[in-house]
């Protein structure tokens, strides 16, 4: 890596390196820097007890070969076939519009400590199982029967929870098919692509609670799409749809929603296809440096770039790469 400059700016720097460093060594990614911890790779991916790994024919309307239990709240899906490596998170409590209750809290968490210790896994999509709805935000019907005592600790866990789901090492896309208000828009936000049909609707609306967003809203929101506008959205509690928010900068793509009320779900998984293709190690550590450089300045980022292209250096995908490019034929790339 290239010298830091001297002085305490090039302690920060340095600093910010060893950071990335310890986050590449927590994802079983050593990046050899001076200094730096480093590990072995993670070991062999973890499956939680219960969870069915769908195969390859797709049922007709949700894209998915095995059925689950209805009162399952979150479906848990790796897909098979041409889309092997794409795992679906499906919010599936329809009678509460997916609203974010303890239990289902504690299921996301732990579908993310699995999905983050996985090395098989390429992309995440997160989506709802329930027509016309994303997630609705907190279960306040739950909250109102929480004693004061017991809510901040339960918003925290709730944080905390979003937070894995940001910094879970692999791609991840929210599908956004329908109403995703406060916490179901927080959720959203933590999630590297959004897509929104052109029937969904979105906002932070806590303000109307006299609350504020507590997962994460008051900071991602104006990171994704500047801070007076962020500002203006949060004050009014103001409720977009796909349109408005793709022209602000919330979602990427705007679908027009089918007759099966899928259609953010079904670009969600048209782009996870694009990544599929691509090198594992490479999809990791671009997201790392990506999230790292843009939280520092521009010389402090570009230190990040190079140590986290120093990974990729050594791997057995990059030669593959270039072998592959040499013989004119598609890389088979194992993520070593």
């Amino acid at each position: 890596m290239a010298a830091a400059a001297a002085g305490p700016l090039g302690a920060l720097q340095a600093g910010r390196a060893r950071l990335v460093a310890a986050r590449c060594a927590r994802l079983g990614l050593g990046l050899g820097l001076p200094g730096s911890a480093t590990s072995s790779r993670a070991g062999p991916a973890i499956c939680a007890r219960g969870w069915a790994r769908a195969g390859g024919a797709a049922a007709p309307r949700r894209g998915y070969s095995s059925e689950v239990k209805a009162e399952d709240e979150l479906r848990v899906r790796y897909l098979e076939e041409e889309n092997r490596g794409i795992v679906v998170l499906g919010i599936n409590r329809a009678y509460a519009k997916n609203a974010l209750s303890k239990n289902l809290i504690k299921m996301l968490s732990k579908a993310v400590d699995v999905l983050k210790s996985d090395k098989k896994v390429r992309t995440v999509i997160v989506r709802s199982e329930v027509p016309e709805v994303f997630c609705a935000g907190a279960d306040l019907k739950e909250r109102v029967k929480m004693h004061p005592s017991e809510v901040g600790p339960f918003v925290s866990k709730t944080r905390a929870v979003i937070n894995e789901i940001a910094n879970l090492p692999v791609p991840t896309i929210a599908a956004i098919d329908g109403l995703a208000l406060g916490g179901g828009l927080e959720l959203a936000l933590a999630c590297d692509i959004r897509v929104a049909a052109s029937s969904a609707k979105m906002g932070l609306v806590e303000t109307k609670l006299a609350i504020i967003p507590g997962a994460g809203g008051t900071q991602r929101l104006p990171r994704a799409i500047g801070m007076s506008l962020a500002k203006e959205l949060i004050f009014s509690a103001r409720v977009l749809d796909g349109q408005e928010a793709k022209a602000v900068g919330l979602v990427s793509h705007v679908p027009q929603q089918n007759e099966e009320g899928d259609a953010a779900y079904r670009k969600a998984l048209d782009l996870a296809k694009e990544f599929l293709p691509q090198g594992p190690v490479a999809m990791r550590v671009a997201k790392l440096a990506i999230n790292q450089g843009m939280e520092v300045d521009l010389v402090t980022g570009l230190a990040i770039e190079e140590a986290c292209y120093a990974q990729t250096i050594p791997t057995k995908d990059r030669l593959e790469g270039l072998l592959a490019f040499k013989e004119k034929r598609p890389p088979r790339y194992k993520g070593e």
